[in-house]
């Protein structure tokens, strides 16, 4: 057996080290994930779906069609097998809490805030924000814009929908249940869907962080880009801290994960909180 060969003796697909060091070199470039050694397995069981369905016979005739196609639409399928999507209804409740105060000290304006969720995945985070909004101004639907982007182009889809199993929202306040979700009956039983006049001020839309190039404007008034730059090396962090910054109004808050610290990044961004940040250029006494 060739000793490049990684993992188990009997895999349906053959996947040796230099593929595994493909995959790695092919996701940082096209997405930013830095995946780290002793994720040979995941590489393999995420993307051997991927391998049926192009019908290849092997890792490296399906990695060498990608290179030779950069516009091939399975380059989307690529991205979307090898990306995390772990997320919950009000993670890290203290961020909501947070925001909650933050709009609710906004002086009155005939321009909605706008709030940018990066990292959508299916949909949790940015309909936990909507909901927030919804409390502190005390209407349905909230007077906010909500702009929720994911690389994932399969999860905005479970995230546009808004239908989800009853155990998903499970934690969730009895209050906030009954106020912002509707429960599905006959064939619909088990599931529920987020209240309308949350969903239709949010507008869901694929973006790649790493793109050169994003088709968004700001400014925002809250940024939430969170458990999502632990995937990235730190210069890509720091160049993608610097064009969030940019985006944020002069007192907007850039929320990012639990797990996330940035250094060598104080001229541009200062901590204000559990993992919130302001720019640094913000005249603000406190946060």
């Amino acid at each position: 057996m060739d000793a490049s060969v990684v993992g188990r003796e009997r895999r349906e697909f053959r996947f040796t080290s230099r593929d595994f060091e493909r995959v790695r070199r092919m996701i940082h470039a096209r997405a930013g994930i830095a995946l780290t050694p002793g994720k040979e397995d995941l590489v393999y069981s995420r993307l051997a779906r991927r391998l049926r369905a192009c019908e290849q016979e092997a890792f490296t005739p399906y990695l060498d069609a990608l290179e030779q196609a950069p516009l091939s639409p399975e380059w989307e399928a690529f991205t979307n097998a090898l990306t995390t999507n772990l997320t919950s209804f009000f993670r890290e409740a203290h961020h909501f809490e947070q925001l909650r105060a933050h709009l609710r000290a906004l002086p009155r304006s005939a321009t909605p805030p706008r709030i940018w969720c990066a990292a959508a995945s299916t949909g949790e985070e940015p309909y936990s924000i909507a909901i927030t909004a919804a409390e502190a101004y005390g209407r349905l639907p909230p007077p906010v814009e909500i702009l929720a982007t994911d690389i994932d182009t399969q999860v905005l889809e479970v995230a546009r929908r808004g239908v989800y199993p009853l155990e998903r929202v499970a934690r969730l306040d009895p209050s906030r249940l009954r106020r912002h979700f509707r429960r599905g009956i006959g064939d619909n039983a088990g599931f529920c869907r987020v209240d309308e006049g949350l969903r239709d001020c949010i507008d869901f839309t694929a973006l790649n962080l790493l793109d050169r190039h994003w088709a968004v404007q700001g400014p925002f008034t809250a940024i939430f880009c969170r458990n999502v730059m632990i995937y990235f090396d730190k210069p890509t962090q720091h160049t993608l801290i610097r064009r969030l910054a940019s985006l944020l109004t002069p007192d907007g808050l850039l929320f990012t994960g639990h797990s996330e610290s940035f250094f060598n990044v104080s001229d541009v961004i200062r901590s204000c909180g559990r993992t919130v940040y302001r720019r640094a250029d913000a005249v603000v006494a406190t946060c």
